[in-house]
């Protein structure tokens, strides 16, 4: 399946019916193609403003280290000199938690989801709910 703006626009609504589903707080939600370029976001009512920078972060980081937000965190905790080093590579853009999702197809990173507004965790979970409506493939 080609990362299209529609196929964006999908996997974003079916995150957010996800996220109230689960009766989390209000979601922001952004999907970024293989080259980290931003091809959707959508911020719910009630989601703060600052939601953006941080979908973008969780998801640019996991596009552009080919590792979801779970293992950038991991490899924070266990080397926090590389995660370092990688965001400074990226001025500063990656944030290492969970909630950055790669999007892949036959093996192929084809981009990312990034989603924030609840816990890092629940983040992640109402994601993947959402890619998998999507019709897309998803590592968290």
């Amino acid at each position: 399946m080609t990362l299209t703006l529609d196929v964006a626009r999908a996997a974003i609504r079916a995150t957010f019916d996800a996220g109230a589903e689960a009766g989390l707080k209000p979601l922001s939600a952004i999907v970024l193609d293989a080259g980290g370029h931003v091809l959707a976001f959508e911020r719910q009512d009630g989601a703060s403003p600052g939601r953006f920078a941080i979908a973008h972060g969780k998801a640019y980081g996991a596009v552009m280290l080919g590792m979801p937000g779970s293992a950038q965190m991991q490899r924070a905790e266990e080397q926090h000199y590389f995660m370092t080093a990688a965001n400074g590579a990226f001025g500063g853009a990656v944030i290492p938690v969970p909630g950055g999702i790669l999007i892949s197809e036959a093996g192929a990173v084809i981009g990312a989801l990034g989603v924030t507004g609840d816990t890092s965790d629940n983040d992640a979970a109402a994601g993947m709910k959402g890619l998998e409506a999507a019709g897309l493939t998803g590592a968290a």
